[in-house]
């Protein structure tokens, strides 16, 4: 039986996501059993996407004086998107 995809680390979805992207390129599968799998799959790179999002969601680019003292933080995304 399947682990519900919320349940998995990023970690464990990319690796069952790697699995199901090499058993559909085998060929291999049968055809209902490959919708399945693609259905699995864009379930799986979503959560992965979903967890990328809130592990950058939490990263501070720190903002420095001349004297190296913190003296504010920024959004990661702000840096990027900005």
């Amino acid at each position: 039986m399947q682990r519900n995809i919320t349940d998995l680390s990023f970690e464990e979805a990319m690796e069952e996501l790697e699995s199901v992207v090499r058993q559909l390129e085998t060929g291999k599968i049968k055809l209902d059993d490959a919708v399945s799998a693609y259905e699995r799959g864009v379930l799986l790179k979503k959560h992965c996407e979903e967890k990328l999002q809130q592990a950058k969601s939490k990263i501070d680019k720190l903002i420095i004086d001349k004297e190296n003292t913190i003296i504010g933080q920024e959004n990661f995304d702000d840096d990027i998107n900005g």
